[in-house]
This record gives C-alpha cells, structure tokens and sequence, in this order.
C-alpha cells in the first residue's frame, strides 16, 4: 500500500511541474486551514470474518488488537498553495475506532488541485505518525482522499470526498473506506468567483 502510494504521489508530481507553466494564471488558496469530518467501514475485518466463518475455531470474536468495522475521525490542517496545482499542509487527526482505539496522528497532508478556483477536484495523500499511547503505540496512518471542493463564499469553500485509510500497528493492519466532509477556509478572497468583485 506504502509504494502503491508513493508511486501515485510522484506520478502526480510530475503532472503538477509540467502543468505549472499552462497554469501560471491559474488562482490560489495561498494559506488555508481544514477541518474535516470522515466516517469508514474496515474491509478487512469483513474478509477476515468471511475466510474464517466456517472454522470451528471461530466464534464471531475480533481481537482487541484488531479494530471493529467502523471508524470515526476528525482532523484539522493548515497549510499554504504555494502552487496552482499543489499545496502543502500538517496537523492533526483524532480516530475512534473501538473504547479501547482512540488515535491522535500528526500527519503531513500533499493537495493535488486540479481545476483550481470554484468547483476543484483533488488529491490528498496524508501520511500520520500516532502522537498518544493507547491498547497500540507507534502506529502508522496513510490516507488517499479524492474529493471536490466547491466555494461557498470569498474565503470559503465545501468539500467532500471518498477516502481510503489504512492503519499500520505491530499486530494489526486495516483498509478503511469511507467518506468525509470539511471545509477550506483560505486567505486570498480572489481564488473563487465570489470573491471577485
């Protein structure tokens, strides 16, 4: 999944340094702040079920070091558009998964924008390192989010998007797929058309 994720974010990469020059007009956020809300369902622990429902070993019990079909999250990050087609942002990211998994990650968040402005695609691929102790420590958090961000007002815009998460522990491994809503509020009033003027 890592070099699934780093192949895409170079692939993406290269797209945006050849595109500077056609979008060298194009607007940007400048600096902006995300919070975001996301809701998922763990598809492995559904495969894990299904592989193991006619052992007779099995009796409908998930380890406490695997989490449960669903996760909630919140996650706030800051940033700058220092690119049309590209931003950079970090902060953090709290994720309720079972009583016993509440994950705090620090996470570095790369934005793909394409079609900045009113009604932008894009591409996050968030990387988070877990910050408190919980029943797992040292854990891993990678995420793809492919959403669309649509203005709201001159400094404002909604988004949602379809997301992928997985969780690295030492004892478990998760696919999460979900979906997610937040907004973006950014400092140039001009990135959308409401705050032309």
């Amino acid at each position: 999944m890592i070099k699934n994720l780093l192949v895409i974010l170079v692939l993406l990469s290269s797209i945006t340094v050849s595109s500077q020059v056609e979008d060298s007009k194009k607007p940007k956020m400048n600096f902006y702040f995300n919070p975001t809300l996301n809701v998922g369902y763990n598809v492995k622990n559904q495969s894990k079920r299904n592989q193991n429902a006619d052992s007779q070993y099995y009796q409908n019990y998930v380890s406490p070091y695997l989490p449960n079909d669903f996760t909630y999250g919140i996650s706030a990050v800051g940033g700058y558009n220092f690119l049309p087609n590209f931003a950079v942002g970090t902060g953090l990211k709290y994720s309720y998964i079972d009583p016993n998994f509440h994950l705090m990650y620090w996470l570095i968040q790369p934005k793909f924008i394409f079609n900045p402005g009113d009604e932008a695609f894009f591409i996050d691929v968030t990387y988070g390192k877990q910050i408190n102790s919980s029943v797992i420590s040292n854990s891993e958090f990678w995420g793809l989010k492919l959403g669309l961000q649509v203005a709201y007002s001159k400094r404002l815009s909604q988004e949602g998007g379809l997301v992928f998460e997985t969780l690295q522990a030492s004892r478990s491994n998760t696919l999460f797929i979900g979906l997610s809503y937040g907004i973006t509020i950014f400092s140039n009033k001009n990135y959308t058309v409401e705050g032309i003027e």
